[in-house]
């Protein structure tokens, strides 16, 4: 983070201040405060606009959560923020997301552009083979056209407006959207990315078998304890046991 992060906990000015202080923790417990929430309440009405949004688009789509989770993971390899993938995978696969298509090479990990007619590229058929759906593959290709280029090809929406009702559509841009891409593009040029790849392969294993404790200092480092307790530290640190355990956020 290129600006030092506000008092933790939070020392409001004004009652209006507090108030926006009050819903982000709503939207947050039992968990602590993020560093992102920190980092936003320098301005406090942006951080309150930030919360209203994430709170929607995390909590109140209709989109099944194994989607949303698809997205967001998608969305952080697009940008090589390992950081949101080690929140965010665990979740995936919570929802009932295969291991699969989570792998290292597989589509959703995949970190070049998805194809569209090649096996091996994520295209043809190599999204049956991993568990996923046709309404999960033509939203993974918008999510992958958003981030890499910006705009979307009238085939790539086409896709998925045949799979999803307009709100879905809607809710699977707003998702994905530009201040997602945005969140994830600024903490790449910070110089942090969390966890390498192998770190994230590791962690991902050790989750699925239910042995590992992670621990993340948001701070500075990536740290993996054995452990069998998950435990909330302090707002710079979250340690958990397994992705049905899990209850961090990245966003």
């Amino acid at each position: 983070m290129r600006i030092p992060y506000t008092p933790s906990p939070p020392q409001p000015t004004s009652a209006e201040d507090a108030a926006i202080v009050g819903r982000i923790q709503q939207r947050r417990a039992p968990r602590p405060l993020q560093p992102l929430d920190l980092a936003l309440l320098h301005a406090p009405p942006v951080a309150d606009g930030w919360n209203a949004f994430l709170g929607s688009v995390r909590q109140r789509t209709t989109l099944d959560p194994g989607l949303r989770e698809l997205l967001i993971c998608r969305v952080a390899v697009c940008n090589g923020a390992w950081y949101e993938w080690a929140h965010h995978a665990p979740l995936a696969l919570a929802a009932g997301v295969g291991e699969e298509a989570m792998a290292a090479g597989g589509v959703v990990r995949r970190e070049g552009p998805l194809g569209v007619g090649k096996a091996g590229d994520g295209g043809a058929e190599e999204w049956r083979t991993v568990g996923l759906s046709e309404k999960m593959w033509a939203a993974l290709r918008v999510a992958d056209e958003m981030t890499r280029n910006v705009r979307v090809r009238d085939e790539t929406f086409d896709a998925l407006r045949r799979c999803c009702s307009e709100r879905e559509v809607v809710e699977v841009v707003a998702t994905v959207g530009p201040l997602l891409s945005l969140l994830l593009r600024e903490a790449t040029a910070s110089g942090w990315r969390g966890p390498k790849r192998s770190d994230a392969d590791w962690l991902n294993a050790c989750l699925r078998s239910r042995l590992i404790t992670a621990s993340v200092d948001f701070w500075s480092r990536w740290t993996l304890v054995r452990g069998t307790v998950p435990v909330l530290t302090t707002p710079y640190r979250i340690e958990y046991e397994s992705s049905s355990s899990m209850g961090i956020d990245g966003i």
